[in-house]
């Protein structure tokens, strides 16, 4: 019996290394590259020893880029920055506007409820170039083309839908009789909102905003689009590295890691939350 037990052990503990090898693996390499020259990744067979350098990290943070044909100017920190600002503040406003919406479609049951609530999810399903032309016109006519007004506007077509419907699923998974007691108790319908719903609903409204920050972190088109460089986002700042004297791998490998890091801060920090929050409210949602 303990042979038995010894043996599943060892292969569990086999098959998750080899798990987290898989999923790892190109984060390693991808680390391990930021800090080569351009000669140093290209060279053939590729090997993992090599003379580190720390010349890409410097030039993202200085803002020069060294090419073949001379110095580039960068504007990576300030990309960088508004994929914080513009991630943030769409998270937040999603959640100010989401959650009691969220708690409406939950509790209350009223006429056209469910087409309403696919209707906003089927802003996730469609593809962000079915809206592009007549946003850009919008925009243009608004005069809200290259702000972070009209970006963090338009961010909530990717926030508002995926909170609204993991939260909506999470407020639904909560027995109504605990608030039904605070209400007997003489509290109002917010009070007993702020008090009872939300923090019962406090994992998945974080699982919900951290996958949110996630996929407006991670989006391109709309910027690319709708904003010129000095509001664009790091996706969209990544393609200064593409130059005519060729491709800057070590610099986009650096750049790869800055950009990785707030959202691994932040789900490192929400791990607990977005464990519980997905695995409860978003089952049913």
């Amino acid at each position: 019996m303990d042979h038995t037990s010894t043996l599943e052990k060892l292969i569990r503990g086999v098959l998750i290394t080899l798990v987290v090898i898989f999923f790892m693996f190109p984060i390693v390499w991808i680390f391990l590259m930021s800090f080569q020259t351009n000669e140093s990744i290209l060279r053939i067979p590729p090997s993992v020893v090599f003379t580190p350098t720390v010349e890409n990290y410097v030039a993202l943070v200085t803002g020069q880029m060294k090419t073949a044909a001379g110095s580039l100017q960068l504007n990576f920190m300030q990309n960088l920055w508004n994929s914080v600002l513009l991630s943030s503040a769409s998270v937040v406003i999603a959640l100010i506007l989401g959650v009691p919406a969220a708690y409406a479609f939950a509790r209350f049951k009223f006429r056209l409820g469910e087409d309403i609530a696919f209707t906003l999810l089927s802003f996730r399903f469609a593809p962000p170039l079915l809206v592009l032309l007549p946003l850009s016109l919008y925009f243009k006519t608004l005069g809200l083309t290259n702000t972070y007004v009209g970006l963090i506007w338009v961010y909530q077509l990717i926030c508002l839908p995926l909170i609204l419907w993991i939260v909506r699923g999470y407020f639904e998974d909560l027995s109504p009789d605990i608030e039904h007691a605070h209400r007997i108790a003489g509290y109002s319908w917010f009070q007993t909102f702020r008090k009872i719903s939300i923090p019962l609903a406090l994992p998945g409204i974080a699982a919900a905003g951290l996958l949110a920050f996630i996929f407006a972190w991670n989006n391109f088109v709309f910027a690319l689009v709708l904003a010129s460089a000095d509001k664009q986002p790091v996706t969209v700042g990544a393609l200064a590295f593409v130059t005519a004297s060729g491709i800057q791998y070590g610099q986009i490998a650096a750049a790869i890691i800055f950009s990785i890091v707030p959202t691994f801060v932040l789900a490192m920090f929400a791990q607990r939350y977005l464990v519980e929050g997905l695995s409860l409210g978003a089952v049913k949602g």
